[in-house]
């Protein structure tokens, strides 16, 4: 069967408060990853190897604020030799210039969150491995999937946006191409909106503070319709603090979807005519218009008196 007409239920997607038929369930699909989002800031990871692989192992770490332990003999790749010695990073590297001794080292997997091994030596690889799954510490082993817990998978990342494209070990290069196309096709503002967002969602939860209950059912579900109705590139103008307090004020205590034709709100705060125009619903602007009409007039009139008399000149 193509994956166009692969029927909806073989498509991953649990289910959601908007399922209709809630009689109707997806079909459980077996043999996928667990795709999740570590937070791995100040863990212990032990990486052994010093060549590429373990460079993009090691810049993807560091990204998540780990501290490494690397043990690789020299010479290491530029790209980690980089890292060590740039002071912005070095304090997140511990650098042991010297070969892994699998069982026999000093250094033991057990006092790690994960492990990982990007080496040439698929016995000691094996050996790292089978230490780990004794000591039921997750371990990856480049390019060996058998030997993995986990998969990096092509990744990408746009300010706090993260999108991981695994194809379950089988083809690297495949993920890395479909991440291009991700990439290639989101939004150039997307960070702005997804950082409006966290800023509403934020301010709401110190209004309606607390997890679960009726309050967070009300609180979840008035977040997403309000997604919903202002669409992702229209997010971005909830970075403006005047407007997240009208949303709020003119929303949610009132318990009402805010959408952006919904409400009065400058995005640049523009002064003068511009701004008398924008809220016209509460100055009458005809007036407004008039008013500047004839002071340009009284202004214009003053002026030619002025040179007239030899007081200004033309």
């Amino acid at each position: 069967m193509s994956s166009s007409a692969q029927p909806q239920s073989q498509i991953g997607k649990p289910p959601t408060r908007d399922e209709k038929d809630q009689d109707s369930h997806p079909t459980i699909v077996p043999g996928a990853s667990l795709l999740l989002a570590l937070r791995l800031a100040s863990r212990p990871i032990l990486l052994i190897g010093g060549g590429l692989v373990a460079s993009q192992r090691l810049y993807f770490l560091l990204e998540s604020d780990a501290h490494i332990t690397l043990i690789s003999p020299s010479p290491l790749h530029p790209s980690i030799q980089h890292r060590i010695d740039d002071p912005t990073t070095s304090n997140q590297i511990t650098w042991l210039e010297r070969p892994y001794l699998g069982k026999k080292d000093e250094i033991k997997v057990k006092n790690f969150d994960l492990v990982m091994t990007a080496i040439d030596d698929n016995e000691l690889s094996k050996e790292v491995c089978d230490l780990c799954r004794e000591e039921k510490v997750m371990v990856n082993v480049a390019d060996i999937p058998p030997q993995c817990d986990f998969y990096f998978g092509a990744q990408l990342r746009k300010g706090p946006l993260q999108i991981l494209i695994s194809t379950g070990g089988m083809g690297p290069r495949a993920g890395a191409m479909i991440r291009d196309i991700i990439l290639n096709s989101l939004p150039e503002n997307l960070e702005e909106s997804i950082k409006g967002i966290g800023l509403l969602r934020g301010d709401l939860r110190k209004r309606a503070p607390g997890v679960g209950g009726k309050l967070g059912q009300e609180r979840m579900d008035w977040m997403k319709d309000i997604c919903d109705i202002w669409g992702l590139e229209k997010m971005s103008e909830f970075n403006n603090d005047q407007l997240r307090s009208k949303i709020l004020d003119q929303g949610w205590e009132n318990r009402k979807i805010i959408g952006p034709n919904d409400i009065d709100y400058d995005e640049n705060r523009t002064p003068g005519l511009e701004k008398v125009l924008r809220f016209g619903n509460d100055i009458d602007w005809w007036t407004a218009l008039s008013g500047l009409g004839v002071g340009a007039t009284l202004a214009s009139i003053g002026t030619l008196y002025l040179i007239r008399k030899g007081l200004l000149k033309a």
